[in-house]
């Protein structure tokens, strides 16, 4: 049987499971992951739909990347928090917020985005895949 993982939004009204393995941890240093955390970084958890399902009402705020193609990033209504996006570029998947999970002591990334937009103070970690913009 797959393993399961739960989560959710911080009020609790907004659940979510996550069926089997998810597909890759991503660590972001883009402008708007910065934006849209409030820290130096926003990390994308990279699962397939099908393996996906939630309950509660979110709300979408559609975007438009710097490639130009939209993204759809879905909150809770109630407390606001961002709870995984619906990327339309890379089809079949979600980027689901790993923070989001109930229990995050097994999250391990295994590369690192958009590093020419890192904060010039922090130190990439050692041993990650590192990609300059958008792989």
């Amino acid at each position: 049987m797959a393993e399961s993982r739960d989560g959710g939004c911080g009020c609790g009204a907004v659940r979510y499971r996550i069926e089997g393995e998810p597909v890759v941890l991503a660590i972001c240093h883009c402008t708007e992951c910065q934006r849209q955390s409030g820290s130096a970084f926003g990390m994308s958890l990279i699962v397939k739909q099908e393996s996906f399902s939630i309950t509660g009402e979110t709300k979408v705020y559609r975007r438009i990347a710097d490639s130009g193609n939209p993204i759809d990033c879905y909150f809770c209504p109630t407390c606001g928090v961002r709870v995984y996006h619906d990327p339309q570029k890379l089809a079949g998947t979600y980027n689901v917020k790993p923070g989001t999970l109930d229990d995050r002591s097994w999250l391990e990334p295994a590369v690192q985005v958009w590093t020419k937009s890192k904060q010039p103070w922090l130190t990439l970690s050692e041993g990650l895949a590192e990609v300059e913009g958008q792989p």
